[in-house]
């Protein structure tokens, strides 16, 4: 088995939602991170890239090939997203910890990246049409990143306590 270590790290800007950073893609934003993780590790490219994201719709197809693309890396590293609620971005780490130790890759860029700033609002019945009366329309944020599936109105924050 290889040795492992972190070589470079770097983080996403923190920001208010809907604040200075609101017009900032999560791709965009986790480009900024990779680019200077990368520089801190020294290193131009790496072998592949796995950064987690919570909130795709809206973003385009593949998120972490945007943030690949955003950081400088060629098309020739593949990319890949992983969607685990808050563990997300823990789950890369894991993954590119066994990709190195057990010799599939030698330099992994891996992490998570978020803009709650830009999760659409969601109008789940349009696609076969509204006919008459009133529909809805879902916030994206909070259905698929804040509220628990398997009980619906409950948050995760209230979820997270009871855990901790």
């Amino acid at each position: 088995m290889q040795n492992v270590v972190i070589s470079g790290a770097s983080r996403t800007p923190m920001g208010g939602f809907q604040g200075d950073f609101n017009d900032v893609s999560a791709a965009k934003l986790g480009g900024s991170a990779i680019r200077a993780a990368m520089q801190g590790a020294g290193v131009s490219t790496v072998d592949e890239l796995i950064m987690g994201n919570v909130l795709p719709a809206g973003q385009g197809q593949a998120p972490a090939r945007q943030a690949g693309f955003a950081a400088g890396l060629g098309e020739e590293v593949p990319a890949t997203t992983v969607n685990k609620m808050c563990g997300s971005g823990m789950k890369t780490t894991m993954i590119g910890f066994d990709q190195i130790a057990l010799g599939g890759s030698d330099i992994m860029a891996v992490g998570g990246m978020e803009s709650m700033s830009n999760a659409p609002y969601i109008l789940p019945k349009m696609r076969g049409g509204a006919r008459i009366g009133h529909d809805r329309v879902t916030d994206h944020m909070f259905l698929d990143g804040l509220e628990d599936a398997y009980e619906p109105g409950r948050l995760m924050g209230s979820f997270a306590e009871d855990c901790a």
